[in-house]
């Protein structure tokens, strides 16, 4: 019996070592050999945009696995900095991909990558934790940037779309909510793993999310605490997680985690029903110590991958033609290597090439059985925030709609937006377009950028404002309004500040400040949002968009809406 065993996992091995797939991805974070760093390239200050220009890793990869071996992921499309510099457009789209970041999760739907960045709570607000931006993910033209507060809970460790109700459901954490008493006075189905902490998150979900408004629906209000690092659903519309897993055990013959009994350990598949968002369970029994035979509901896989994996960022997909294997982007020996004084820790190893410690790999997780192979290492140790298998994804030809307000098809300039909408104004490629700016009584234009790129200067005598040669399909137009000094107090006042706010996607750019002036944005009915002193000339404040302000600075009063 042991002998039919082994055989059958060759086989098994076998048939996944012999696939090929193409895996495209959006790489989240690579090592070099000080540890974890992204590496940027300085193009130059581009005077139009009126900001220093780089290239970094982030954006758009590709690697292949072809039954063998695994190429290094590479950038695609390329940024190659010889062919943007000194182009506006193209030093813009590739400084877009600068914000290419989902620290928080990312999921690929039909042609397009939403990702979720996670702001640092010590330098922000809870109304601005969340930056949710789309992308084109073929171009990788950045097609919209909102923020989102807290409350959302976009905290995920993975979304994915379901090919059988065509919704896109993603295990999302609920902070600073409370379970159900049906759960928690049930001493025998929950254990409170927060304790008398205050904090009272209520673990992780299965949500549904609307990629149009990022509004997530818990299907429970939360019951799960274990350290989830991916989630996926297959083409049959089965979703599955991987929990991270510790480096304690023992390393067996073909190379995989074992308990002191030898059973496969390390990272768990877990499966879950997407219409309970329930784990699925099975009855196991055992004996206690008083010899009554007691029965558990306990995870429908008995043993672990067989390969442990740190609690980070990680990323798993599915091939629409195998519903059977997950492609995992997890990591190798926990992530974890021998640091400069010969102890096993966290630390970045310098000696990763040559020890193998320290790394990432691509495994292959067989759903029938929950046991993974590990296929390649990954050249310079990427990670993933999410990955699908290029033109043979479950998604592919889906009609989801993740841009909401903004047109699917054609070229248009966004106008102006409001409270609960938006308005786009069609237009052609290759054509400028004229427009009136008229502001109310007792305000001026202050200030005119058209795809954050700054033309005031470009304003009429009777404020008629002409556009750049359109030749993008995704164009917006801001104009921000200052307030006047009436002439009869006009020579009681000091010099007017030449400082100037400009609008822009996601925010304002503050310029020709002084230090210590004093930032603040209202709201358009007079409530204090922001307020904080400068620490330079210049600043980059980000505000919600389809929202009207009134931003205050020094003795500048205007009104932008973005």
């Amino acid at each position: 019996m042991k002998f039919v065993t082994l055989a059958l996992a060759a086989m098994c091995s076998l048939a996944v070592s012999a696939q090929s797939v193409k895996l495209n991805g959006v790489g989240h974070n690579n090592r070099y050999d000080d540890g974890d760093q992204m590496v940027s390239t300085y193009l130059g200050w581009n005077a139009e945009l009126n900001k220093a220009v780089f290239i970094v890793d982030n954006g758009l990869y590709t690697m292949s696995w072809n039954g063998t071996s695994l190429t290094t992921p590479t950038k695609e499309p390329p940024v190659v900095a010889s062919e943007i510099k000194g182009d506006n457009e193209k030093e813009k789209w590739a400084n877009d991909f600068n914000m290419m970041y989902g620290n928080s999760g990312a999921v690929y739907v039909n042609g397009y990558v939403v990702t979720v960045m996670s702001r640092d709570e010590q330098s922000t607000t809870d109304d601005e934790l969340f930056a949710v931006r789309k992308w084109d993910a073929k171009t990788g033209n950045l097609l919209s940037s909102k923020i989102h507060p807290k409350s959302d809970c976009l905290e995920s460790a993975g979304m994915a779309y379901n090919p059988k109700d065509g919704k896109v459901y993603g295990l999302f954490y609920l902070t600073e909510q409370k379970l159900s008493e049906t759960f928690t006075e049930d001493p025998d189905f929950f254990v409170d793993e927060d304790g008398e902490s205050s904090d009272q998150d209520a673990g992780y979900a299965i949500c549904t999310v609307d990629l149009k408004t990022m509004k997530v629906t818990p299907i429970t209000p939360g019951l799960y605490y274990y350290n989830f690092v991916t989630f996926a659903i297959n083409s049959d519309g089965r979703a599955f997680a991987l929990t991270s897993g510790g480096s304690n055990g023992v390393i067996n013959d073909e190379g995989k985690m074992t308990d002191i009994n030898g059973n496969l350990t390390g990272a768990q598949l877990c499966e879950f029903d997407l219409a309970t968002g329930l784990m699925k369970t099975k009855e196991s029994s055992y004996i206690d110590e008083e010899g009554t035979v007691q029965t558990e509901q306990v995870n429908i896989y008995d043993h672990g991958t067989g390969y442990s994996s740190q609690y980070k960022r990680q990323s798993a997909c599915f091939s629409k033609s195998n519903p059977n294997i997950m492609y995992w982007n997890g990591f190798y020996n926990s992530g974890k290597g021998i640091n400069e004084w010969g102890s096993w820790s966290s630390l970045s190893d310098k000696e990763w090439r040559t020890n193998g410690k320290y790394d990432t790999s691509l495994y292959a997780v067989d759903i029938t059985t929950g046991e993974a192979t590990r296929l390649a290492n990954i050249k310079n140790r990427w990670t993933f925030s999410c990955l699908w298998a290029d033109g043979d994804d479950a998604s592919d030809d889906s009609d989801i709609d993740i841009i909401g307000t903004e047109p699917e098809t054609g070229a248009y300039i966004a106008l102006s937006t409001a409270d609960n909408g938006a308005i786009w104004q069609q237009v052609e490629l290759g054509k400028q377009y004229t427009y009136y700016l008229e502001p109310a009584i007792g305000w001026k234009v202050h200030s005119v950028t058209f795809n954050n790129q700054d033309i005031t200067s470009q304003i009429t005598e009777n404020d008629m404002i002409t556009t750049p040669v359109i030749n993008s399909e995704r164009s917006t137009l801001f104009v921000t309004f200052e307030q006047t000094i009436p002439n009869e107090i006009r020579g009681l006042e000091k010099p007017a500040s030449e400082v100037r706010i400009l609008g822009k996607e996601g925010g304002i750019s503050v310029q020709n400040a002084k230090a210590g002036d004093l930032l603040q944005v209202f709201s358009v009915d007079g409530r204090l949002l922001q307020s904080q002193k400068l620490s330079s000339d210049k600043a980059e404040i980000a505000l919600a968009s389809k929202t009207l302000y009134i931003i205050k600075v020094a003795d500048k009063v205007l009104k932008v809406r973005l």
